[in-house]
């Protein structure tokens, strides 16, 4: 199971009621933050989160509304005494930002990790999940990011005995690839049916619609894509500022036969993002106007 939280859904400038699109995930007592803009750490105390669980912090991008809460974040972790490495992620010049960044933030107490993405699409494995970044299509360097939980097969007790795997190796291989009995080395697909769906969250902001988003996003359990508008008129300006409109979400979301999608990102002009909602619903049925501190948990089909 993962926990998911849409901390916030704007877009530019943080308003009143409308904190800057981040996205926070829990899982098996780790967390991941994707984007870190201003006023985040109180998006993460209105939504009744931690920040000493976070282990990752993934950016899309380097503007400022995507970064600019980071400092602050860093010092709070530091003053909860944390002492684990922080793993960040993001474009080239990650660390030359960051390391700008913390001029306010210079003195902490646990080591932060770079992780600066040089090709179009590439995986990092962060505990049980994968992290997978793909490049998309902004006015400066942008990547999306789907985060994969796989799914072992079943344990299948015919298949343990046809591979005469020893009943004190079926409990071991059930949680690990390989497993020594008595001088011999078993393996975890001795056991094992074919591997079941797993989860899969695609996450993505400040963007043309591009081939890369569908190929990512296919089949996930939950997408999240900008809306950065909904009026009728705005079409040149998304193309202008290499930005999405809702109806152009809704077709991707479509296209690349996803479970949900939440709508973010919403320009600080679109006042009530929901009056949109029948319309954008007409392209993408199961389309949710969020609004911050949409909370959902995605778990594994039942059998």
């Amino acid at each position: 199971m993962i926990d998911v939280c849409l901390l916030g859904t704007g877009g530019m400038m943080p308003l009143p009621q409308r904190a800057l699109t981040s996205l926070m995930l829990r899982y098996n007592g780790s967390s991941i933050l994707i984007d870190c803009g201003e006023g985040t750490q109180i998006a993460v105390k209105k939504c009744g989160w931690s920040f000493k669980p976070i282990d990752v912090i993934c950016f899309t991008h380097f503007h400022a509304d995507h970064i600019s809460g980071l400092p602050g974040l860093l010092l709070t972790l530091g003053n909860a005494e944390r002492t684990e490495p922080l793993l960040l992620i993001g474009p080239k010049r990650l660390e030359k930002v960051v390391t700008a960044l913390r001029t306010i933030a210079p003195e902490l107490p646990f080591p932060i990790v770079f992780h600066e993405l040089q090709e179009t699409e590439e995986d990092i494995f962060v505990h049980e999940l994968k992290v997978h970044a793909f490049r998309v299509n902004h006015n400066v360097t942008c990547y999306g990011y789907s985060i994969e939980l796989n799914r072992a097969g079943k344990f299948d007790i015919e298949k343990a005995k046809n591979n005469q795997v020893p009943m004190p190796c079926w409990s071991p291989l059930q949680k690990r690839d390989t497993f020594e009995y008595e001088g011999v080395l078993y393996t975890q697909d001795m056991v094992l049916g074919p591997e079941r769906k797993g989860l899969k969250l695609t996450y993505c902001t400040d963007t043309r619609p591009t081939e890369s988003i569908v190929a990512n996003a296919q089949g996930s359990d939950l997408f999240i894509c900008e809306g950065m508008y909904g009026e009728d008129g705005k079409e040149e300006k998304a193309k202008e500022y290499k930005h999405m409109t809702m109806y152009e979400a809704a077709t991707l979301a479509k296209q690349a036969e996803v479970k949900e999608l939440w709508l973010t990102h919403y320009s600080p002009s679109l006042v009530y993002p929901n009056q949109f909602e029948a319309k954008v619903q007409g392209i993408f049925k199961n389309t949710v106007i969020s609004r911050d501190g949409r909370t959902c948990e995605l778990k594994f089909e039942e059998e």
